[in-house]
């Protein structure tokens, strides 16, 4: 477990020996939300877990009621005018930069900047109830996390517009209809599900889950066309750059699993 300053005690991570690392914003009193050192505690944290070698799947979520109920507006003034430039205090684009797949697991409420650190997770698992909400027309904040940018290209532009002008509550169910949320679960199998989704990845081959995720992040932010180019130019730089005992080795892998298939029938 880190916690290298009393304030690292809102941020717990537990690097588990099997690849799993666990990330949970432990501020359960006031629903999780964020101070200005929290918010650069979980950028320093994804920064460091995108270099440990040993982490393969990062699952980020939030204790007791609540993922994370957005910024602390006592605290508002020390986040709103910060340099909302500067990425090696900003968490969500730390978590945008990590390579490794991040897994968010919501419960309660994920408001406003709660939401865009939803957002930045690659899979979602939500918990029946849990609920997504946009209060900045309701506050007068201004977005700089992404929920302008990002919400419209995954629900559609309509629904993404309704959301954030009226503030009313995207529910967990919802929101897997729309293609945000993965999987809905019971409150009390979160954690099992999470855990099953980050299992089903660490048996996979580590170096391409890196690389599959790179090409589908970096891919959605080009067109359609451009994004077909980028995914060509890097199969031919991997299977340029791939050595022929390593072709052997992936020759051998297929055949025999296609023949455990095989034997099945």
């Amino acid at each position: 477990m880190e916690r290298s300053s009393p304030e690292d005690k809102l941020i717990l991570v537990n690097r588990e020996s099997n690849g799993l690392a666990l990330v949970t914003i432990n501020r359960p009193i006031s629903l999780n939300s964020l101070t200005w050192s929290m918010m650069v505690e979980l950028a320093r944290i994804f920064k460091s877990l995108d270099r440990d070698e040993s982490v393969r799947v990062i699952i980020l979520t939030g204790s007791g009621r609540s993922f994370c109920s957005g910024v602390d507006l006592t605290a508002a003034e020390d986040v709103f005018k910060g340099d909302v430039k500067d990425v090696e205090t900003d968490p969500v684009a730390q978590m945008e930069r990590c390579r490794k797949p991040i897994i968010g697991a919501i419960q309660g409420f994920a408001v406003t900047a709660g939401f865009e650190i939803a957002l930045a997770c690659d899979i979602l698992i939500a918990a029946k109830g849990a609920k997504f909400i946009d209060t900045h027309a309701r506050f007068g904040i201004f977005p700089s996390w992404g929920l302008s940018q990002k919400l419209s290209r995954i629900i559609g532009a309509n629904k993404a517009r309704e959301l954030s002008l009226t503030a009313m509550p995207l529910s967990a169910e919802v929101a897997e209809r729309l293609g945000f949320v993965n999987h809905v679960v019971e409150e009390g199998e979160l954690q099992k599900k999470a855990r099953e989704v980050a299992g089903a990845i660490l048996k996979n081959n580590q170096d391409m889950v890196l690389r599959y995720k790179s090409v589908i992040n970096d891919g959605l932010k080009l067109d359609l066309a451009r994004a077909l180019s980028l995914e060509k130019e890097r199969a031919h730089a991997y299977y340029n750059g791939m050595p022929k005992e390593q072709f052997r080795k992936m020759q051998e892998f297929i055949a025999g699993r296609s023949s455990k298939k095989q034997s099945k029938l």
